[in-house]
Order: structure tokens, then sequence, then C-alpha cells
């Protein structure tokens, strides 16, 4: 489908596509918090992964409503109250966020699923530091909970908290490694292995769009044409022209006629 009958409440793909997954992933993490109930360690990660999908989620809803062609429209028939409180600090209203995985399905649904893979990938220059904050919060959280699961049980390990594990995280993701945290069983060697690999791609398609986006030439902007048939006095020249470009025509096949005549 064609991008200009694009429901206009519906913002840019890749910005959907974003918006949805930090959706599930907040859903995915209401979910966590019930299982991790009894293990502080684990539950603080969550919590600490959700506060910072807070203010994202705050701010998606003040970009929708200030760019809304009728903001009563969005708040109260849009489900636009939804998303201003899913964005509060409470647990039990996050699951008012389906209503932004349902945007995402509507999308899916109104474009269908090969054109819109072919137009996130058209764009995936623009789409790729959208792609990489998700997947950085993606490996920051489930790597933190599975090294302080595989740290847990041993005797010696200094990792033992939560903001240890989003520590060590950041820090092994970004490939930096102080090495004041780091673990000491197997398992948790395993988990940093699986972070360094991810850590490594994902900075390095950072430095790719960034290196894109600031040394890439800028592209010149063509001149704008007027606009035909606005102007009375441009559309009496255009017509004097075509009947002198006429006349000059007959005249050239009347020269024709009398040359030919000539001969005969």
């Amino acid at each position: 489908m064609a991008a200009e009958t694009r429901n206009p409440e519906l913002k840019d793909i890749g910005y959907e596509l974003f918006i949805g997954a930090l959706s599930v992933l907040s859903i995915v993490n209401l979910v966590l918090l019930y299982v991790f109930r009894d293990d502080t360690p684990l539950e603080y990660v969550v919590y600490i992964v959700n506060t910072v999908l807070m203010p994202i989620f705050m701010g998606d809803f003040l970009y929708r409503f200030f760019t809304a062609r009728n903001r009563w429209d969005y708040v109260f028939r849009k489900f636009g109250w939804a998303d201003f409180i899913s964005s509060l600090p409470f647990a039990r209203v996050k699951i008012l966020r389906l209503f932004r995985l349902w945007r995402v399905i509507r999308l899916v649904r109104q474009f269908g699923a090969k054109n819109l893979l072919r137009e996130y990938i058209d764009n995936r220059a623009a789409n790729a530091l959208l792609s990489v904050i998700f997947l950085v919060l993606c490996v920051l959280e489930f790597g933190s909970l599975a090294v302080l699961k595989a740290e847990s049980t041993s005797p010696s390990a200094n990792i033992t908290t939560a903001t240890d594990a989003i520590w060590w995280a950041y820090v092994t993701i970004t490939t930096v490694g102080y090495g004041d945290r780091y673990p000491v069983t197997n398992q948790g060697r395993l988990v940093g292995i699986l972070v360094m690999t991810a850590g490594v791609g994902l900075f390095g398609t950072l430095s790719g769009f960034l290196a894109n986006t600031f040394l890439s030439p800028s592209r010149k902007k063509a001149p704008e044409e007027p606009a035909a048939g606005t102007d009375p006095k441009a559309r009496l020249a255009e017509i004097r022209r075509l009947i002198e470009a006429q006349e000059q025509a007959t005249a050239d096949l009347k020269a024709k006629l009398d040359e030919i005549d000539s001969l005969l």
C-alpha cells in the first residue's frame, strides 16, 4: 500500500515497530516481575529496565499528542489516555501498553507483512539507530538476568546485585571490560561470551550508522519548478510560444511543399 494512504495517526514504520517491540518487552517484564517475586536481585533488574522504558513511553505519548490532527480525538477515541496512563510509574497500569502493540498490529494489517518488510529494509539506515537501542536494552536486561542466575550458585561470585549485573553487562556490551566485576562460573562465562559477541555486532552497527550520518555527502535539493497553471501571465506566454512554434512548423512545411512543386 502506498505511503500516501497511510492512516495519519501512524508514524514511520521503523518508529512504530520500535514502540511495539518496547511494548512487548514491557509486558514480558510484567510476567518476569511475577516470576522473580521471591528473587530480589533479578526483580530489581527488571525494575531498572522498566524505569528506563517509562520516559520513552511518555515521550511517545507527547509526540503523538502534539502531532495529532485532532488531539481530542487522539486522547479519547484513539486510546491516547491509555498511552498516558501506561507511561506512569505504576506497575498495574503497564498492561495498557497493549494498546500501543495494537497499533503495530494494525500497521501490519494495513501494509501487509511483505510491504512492511520491504519498506523497513529500504529505510534500514534510518531504522538502524532504533533497532540498536532496542537490542541493547534486551541484551542489557537478559544478559544481567542470566549472569545473576548463573553466578548465584558460586559462593565466590562478585556479581551478586542488580546494579552489579547491569554494570557488568553494559561494560561488556561496550567491550570496555573494566574487570571490577566478572563471572567466575562456567555458565557465567558462557553468558559473557554471548554478551560480548552481541556487543561487538551492536556497536559495530551503531558506528556504521554514525559514520553514514556524519560523513555521507548531503543531498542537494532539486530546484522547484513553478506550478503549471497558477500564473495567468505564464499561461498566456506558454500559449503564445505554442502558437509561434505551430506557425513556424506550418511555414517550414509550406516551404517544403513549394520546393517539391518547383521540382515537378
